[in-house]
């Protein structure tokens, strides 16, 4: 088995690409939250009852079709445990999955390993579903469109959960309130369109104003305004093509993005779909979770472990 020894702490999970890989300090912040929600205030109570010479050999095997993302938690959750615990992973984020693919190898006291497991599983079905769901998005765009994820995340697990959208195939949309300006019907109460993107420029000029749009006629105002980009909200398909060749006859450095509304059948038409400039908004991501794994060991002889992995809901 190849065992990987992280190089700078913790942290360290497979040599995937960067640009799938949550920051650092976000992923040991999480895990050590799940694992004080599991252990506090006494431990494993039933893990201490383990012979303390068994020893733990297993391995993370996927169970459905599915995009892989999440390693570095479950890396971080296994380690922050006992640092003793060994993984061989042999799939990386954004690696995708078929039933029966081995993701990793996991060797070393069996307590430990057994305490771990449950959080180290929660964080990769969780974020392996999102990337799941996200993949099947970017397949339907076909090219034609970016997929894009919203703030609609589980409170504390932002950073995570965008990770996973890159590991899927997405991209991610600001990360917080801070990065670009979103102005919606509720921000306009009061004033329009004009003078709160001149404002914003002006206030920020190396910000993107991004403007929520309900109808043709909205669109025509951020043209005029010189936002930055738009978001066509919860329009038919024949009122997004509209708009599209609005933006089109403006030469709008960025394509219109689409939110609200959206299914597989009718992300798809040509009318959302027609140049690489275009998004797609996705509203929410899943909550899938990896099968359950079931373990077997004795003192002085190996154990195993296999779990599933599977991507989101349809």
């Amino acid at each position: 088995m190849d065992e990987h020894t992280p190089t700078s702490g913790p942290i360290g999970g497979p040599s995937a690409d960067a640009l799938f890989a949550a920051p650092a300090h976000e992923v040991r912040a999480a895990v050590g939250r799940a694992l004080a929600e599991d252990l506090t205030p006494l431990g494993d109570l039933t893990a201490s009852l383990v012979v303390p010479d068994a020893v733990a050999v297993g391995a993370l095997v996927a169970r459905r079709s599915g995009v892989l993302a999440g390693s570095a938690c479950a890396t971080e959750a296994f380690l922050q445990v006992d640092p003793a615990i060994r993984l061989g992973w042999r799939k990386t984020d954004g690696d995708r999955l078929e039933p029966g693919d081995l993701i990793a190898a996991i060797s070393g006291p069996l307590a430990p390993v057994l305490t771990a497991e449950r959080t180290a599983l929660n964080f990769l079905g969780h974020l392996s579903g999102i990337a799941t769901m996200v993949a099947r998005w970017v397949e339907v765009a076909d090219g034609g469109a970016v997929v894009w994820d919203t703030r609609k995340t589980t409170p504390g697990l932002r950073a995570l959960e965008k990770a996973a959208v890159r590991a899927g195939g997405g991209a991610n949309h600001r990360a917080n309130l801070s990065d670009w300006i979103m102005l919606k019907d509720n921000h306009l109460t009061g004033t329009d369109i004009a003078v709160a993107v001149k404002s914003a420029h002006s206030r920020w000029p190396g910000r993107t104003v991004h403007v929520e749009c309900d109808d043709l006629e909205q669109v025509r105002e951020c043209l005029r305004a010189g936002a930055d980009a738009i978001l066509l909200d919860d329009m038919t398909p024949a009122e997004v093509r509209t708009c599209v060749a609005e933006a089109d006859s403006w030469k709008a450095e960025h394509g219109p993005a689409v939110a609200g509304g959206l299914r597989r059948d009718n992300a798809r038409h040509p009318g959302r779909l027609r140049d690489h400039r275009r998004r797609l908004h996705l509203e929410r991501c899943p909550h899938q979770r990896l099968s359950g794994a079931g373990h077997r060991a004795g003192p002085g002889r190996p154990g195993s472990m296999t779990a599933g992995a599977g991507g989101g809901p349809t």
